[in-house]
């Protein structure tokens, strides 16, 4: 094929704008040579200045001064956050989706369920961990006894203290053990799960959610979202509990030491709670930005590294690695509030633990010399004292670890409790036999995302049994649209499709989906052999043989046996060209034996020097159409050609529609088209 000159690459793009002015939608036409966009202005005009001063270098500015002016917008973006951290919080997350917010309660009964096929583990966890925090809470009193007892040379009941010290060591260390092994195959459990449940919740998710959800930001969701949660039952739920046990504990025994020296040590466990309180919340809050933010960051890398070679082509480099360094700015600006506010939290502590050390001493001290408790009393009420104290920190410092598990995976939770879609949730009609009779009746639609924009409008379509329907017209106008509402990806806004007669959303989908052959506009194949990608979805048992001929009924047989392995040669980036690719999904389609076939622009990637395979392609559907019903939305003149049918769309509604000869001689929109076509590819 002759390259396209200058020239008339402007023809035709005059032609195409001419086309598309007439017609309200289409193609994008290369804007005029010269023109630039206005610049915007608003909080991120500064941001497009530095980008603009680090892409021209020293014509524009030097590297000193944009490396200044990032460093204003850090001190701006760090001080506004110091002076109003409560607004931070507030922050709606990158992927918010207005979810219910996730309590504590909410999260744990959800963790039990994930874990309650295997409870045993967990109660025997739960069970040791009870037996280790009693015999260690045992241990001071014990302990301080067998000091005093050697104090006044008592050998029978120091030998006899020290023994129970051993058998309660032994208890302490057996049931630790096993503690910590349950609890860690529990949390295995635990993460497992959560992902393998989270992961089944988004598969049977209805398309429309999945465009209005990053791709990046669920990935982050599988990945370190549910591994955050890996430290609630191996850590956090297990110091907790263990702390009550033996704060509670220690509280018994300092009540029967002394009741007013103990509500001392109360009150200032009630100082240590409060501060926790509004400690517990913000670092729950701040947990919970930090995953957003990382989920920001991690699309926006994911989009970098798979469109390298378009980063490359128009020089973004910088643009993408200021895009990047904008959320990890964010991140760490959330990251320096929560390591200040743990520091005032571990401040608050110390001071707290050290005064009740102090007071302690002061009033056991007071009553040891007045006479109201003996000195072995004093010391058990200061080893129990400090006990409490420090089971209380502890407590809370797992609590707040627990939240700050809880809030960086609320959004996790959130996503499991969406219910799969409509079209999951109910069963249909099987019809027996499938005809392929397709009828459009008053049919609009406007996609959930783009409510505002009509796609299809009272659209009328009458597709006939063993029938080769081409469907045309230029980019926009709707085309793919009737194949997402044939596929039940979407529901019409308005109207009704039929199928042998039977309303579309009264049939069961996954049959309907097994009865249909589907090749896209841009395939994407899995990350495995080609054989496999080839008997991908297919609904029998099929040989290598039917594999081949898939493939050689496609046109892909001849380079795939030209691959390294073959038909095992595992599919990676950068191995298979665009038509390539096209022709393996092809050939699944072929062998999925479907009554309905359709390919949506599914030749586009083949070359010019293939477009006699294309012919064969067609030709072969063509003779094919006999024992199934065949949609080709075109863009290829032999496509156009050889159909029994051709339905031209523009703006979204059926304009014309007769056999390839029937609109030439009307000399239309298909005829203007299809010449428009001729001539590029000529």
């Amino acid at each position: 094929m002759p390259l396209v000159s200058s020239g008339n690459f402007s023809t035709h793009a005059v032609q195409l704008h001419a086309l598309q002015r007439s017609s309200g939608c289409g193609l994008p036409v290369p804007e005029k040579r010269g023109f630039r966009p206005r610049r915007t202005r608003g909080p991120q005009s500064a941001d497009q200045f530095s980008v603009l001063c680090c892409r021209n270098g020293g014509a524009r500015a030097t590297n000193e001064s944009c490396l200044g002016h990032l460093r204003k917008l850090w001190l701006v973006s760090t001080s506004s956050a110091s002076r109003g951290g409560c607004q931070l919080w507030n922050l709606p997350s990158s992927g918010d989706t207005g979810g219910p917010v996730v309590t504590v309660g909410v999260a744990l009964r959800r963790i039990w369920e994930l874990v309650a096929d295997d409870r045993l583990v967990v109660y025997i966890a739960f069970g040791s961990l009870t037996i280790a925090a009693i015999s260690e809470i045992t241990v001071p009193s014990i302990l301080a006894a067998s000091v005093f007892a050697a104090q006044n040379g008592n050998t029978v009941a120091f030998y006899g203290y020290v023994r129970v010290l051993v058998v309660l060591s032994c208890i302490s260390g057996i049931c630790s053990g096993l503690r910590s092994g349950c609890f860690a195959l529990a949390n295995v459990t635990l993460v497992k799960r959560l992902r393998e449940t989270l992961y089944s919740t988004l598969i049977f998710q209805d398309i429309s959610f999945f465009d209005a959800e990053a791709v990046g930001d669920l990935t982050s969701r599988l990945g370190a979202d549910c591994q955050r949660m890996s430290h609630v039952l191996s850590n956090d739920l297990h110091l907790i509990f263990r702390n009550i046990l033996q704060g509670t504990g220690a509280l018994i025994n300092l009540l029967s030491l002394s009741w007013p020296l103990t509500l001392s040590t109360l009150v200032i466990c009630a100082v240590l709670a409060a501060i926790f309180l509004v400690y517990g919340r913000y670092q729950k809050n701040a947990a919970k930005l930090s995953q957003d933010f990382t989920a920001g960051a991690n699309q926006v890398a994911e989009d970098t590294l798979s469109q390298m070679r378009t980063v490359h082509v128009y020089g973004t480099e910088r643009v993408e690695i200021r895009r990047y360094k904008k959320w990890l700015e964010r991140l760490a600006s959330v990251g320096i509030l929560e390591s200040s506010a743990y520091g005032l939290w571990n401040l608050s502590f110390i001071v707290l633990y050290r005064s009740t050390q102090v007071f302690a001493l002061m009033l056991g001290g007071t009553s040891v010399i007045t006479g109201h408790v003996s000195s072995e009393q004093l010391t058990k009420y200061v080893l129990y004292c400090e006990w409490m104290i420090y089971a209380t920190w502890r407590l809370v410092d797992s609590l707040s670890s627990l939240m700050q598990s809880i809030g960086a995976s609320e959004r996790v939770f959130q996503l499991m409790s969406i219910s799969p879609g409509d079209q999951y949730s109910l069963k249909g009609l099987k019809l027996q036999r499938l005809m392929g009779h397709i009828e459009f009746l008053n049919v609009s639609f406007c996609y959930p995302s783009r409510i505002m924009v009509p796609v299809l409008q009272d659209v009328n379509l009458l597709i006939q049994p063993k029938e080769l329907v081409a469907i045309v017209g230029l980019s926009g106008c709707g085309k793919s649209s009737l194949v997402n509402l044939l596929l039940r990806l979407y529901k019409p806004a308005h109207g009704q499709l039929y199928l042998d007669n039977y309303p579309l959303d009264k049939l069961d989908v996954r049959w309907l989906r097994s009865k249909i052959g589907y090749v896209g506009q841009g395939p994407y194949l899995f990350h495995m052999d080609v054989k496999s990608n080839i008997s991908y979805g297919s609904l029998r048992y099929v040989t290598q043989e039917d594999i081949e001929w898939a493939a050689k009924e496609a046109g892909a047989h001849e380079f795939i046996s030209s691959l390294p392995n073959g038909y095992e040669t595992i599919v990676h980036e950068g191995l298979l060209s665009g038509g390539q690719k096209q022709r393996i999904a092809i050939a699944r389609a072929i062998l999925r034996d479907p009554d309905i076939l359709i390919l949506d622009e599914a030749t586009s990637a083949l070359d010019m020097e293939n477009e006699h395979q294309v012919k064969a392609l067609i030709d072969g559907l063509r003779n094919d159409a006999r024992s199934r019903t065949i949609i080709v939305v075109a863009h290829r003149p032999v496509a156009m050609e050889r159909a029994d049918r051709i339905i031209v769309m523009n703006g979204g509604k059926v304009v014309e529609v007769g056999t390839h000869s029937e609109l030439l001689q009307r000399n239309g929109i298909y005829a203007r088209l299809f010449k428009l076509q001729t001539d590029w590819l000529g």
